[in-house]
């Protein structure tokens, strides 16, 4: 069973902005796969079904993005699964918006959900998919711009860029990891 976690803050006021890509991830999946997300549990929204065969716990955690981990330690846990099996879906500032860059293993590259999930569990040894938000511009605090929502012109690009991250987890799910990493890992939107 694979656990797939979707970054984000809760709350109405979160929506659609560029922290809360990984929920929107996690949404898409679950619309696409019929997955209920109607469970609370782990500090977080929980639904389990079927994602192209493969067993799934979508996660989205509600402890606010820089206490993640401690959501997905719970689940850990209590699922008592191989970290092998642990995706991690967040957004980048560092890719333009709507690229997507998968990794098997790594640092959190300054995304403090991803910090505190490596802190809570102890290892760095997790598939992560990063959906690119934009770089932040000049005269802009980093915080307010995370929390900012996607301009008119970008939505057909992060629309895209949450499709590919969902269909990037179904190829990690297949055992295709490095054949999604090929695919999407190239810079390919402006």
């Amino acid at each position: 069973m694979y656990l797939i976690v979707g970054l984000g803050n809760p709350g109405n006021e979160y929506k659609w902005t560029r922290h809360n890509v990984g929920f929107e991830v996690i949404s898409k999946l679950a619309y696409d796969y019929n997955i209920d997300m109607n469970k609370s549990k782990f500090k977080a929204i929980v639904g389990d079904g079927m994602l192209n065969g493969k067993k799934a716990v979508l996660i989205k955690p509600l402890t606010y993005m820089n206490l993640s981990g401690e959501s997905v330690s719970a689940a850990m846990g209590f699922y008592k699964e191989d970290i092998e099996k642990l995706i991690v879906v967040c957004d980048d500032i560092n890719l333009p918006v709507g690229n997507i860059r998968i990794r098997k293993k790594g640092s959190d590259g300054g995304q403090k959900g991803l910090r505190s999930i490596i802190s809570a569990i102890g290892s760095e040894n997790f598939t992560r998919v990063r959906v690119g938000v934009g770089s932040k511009p000049d005269g802009w605090d980093l915080k307010n711009f995370v929390l900012s929502r996607f301009t008119e012109e970008e939505n057909s690009g992060i629309i895209s860029g949450i499709t590919d991250a969902g269909n990037a987890i179904i190829s990690i799910l297949n055992g295709e990891i490095l054949d999604a990493m090929n695919k999407y890992n190239k810079k390919t939107k402006n």
